[in-house]
């Protein structure tokens, strides 16, 4: 596995791991969602050079997620319905 595939690996997890700390379920099934059809939708890149422009974004959407995550968690929220 190259370097690239293992960047890219590495932050589709950190990604889904980050997204799954939403307390708010509309949240996170959207951020979740919004996760896996980006990496579906570029499975297929193979230029170095848009490679690093997608990994470049994908870094500045997780320091995204992780400070929304943070800001949800200073607020309490209650457990909708579909989630008990």
């Amino acid at each position: 596995m190259s370097s690239s595939s293992q960047q890219v690996l590495s932050l589709y997890r950190r990604l889904i791991r980050e997204s799954q700390k939403f307390s708010a379920y509309n949240y996170r099934s959207y951020a979740l969602r919004r996760v896996r059809s980006s990496f579906r939708e570029n499975m297929e890149v193979r230029n170095q050079k848009h490679l690093e422009q997608l990994l470049i974004r994908g870094r500045e959407s997780l320091s995204l997620i992780m400070r929304q995550v943070c800001v949800g968690q200073m607020y309490g929220a209650q457990k909708m319905v579909v989630e008990k």
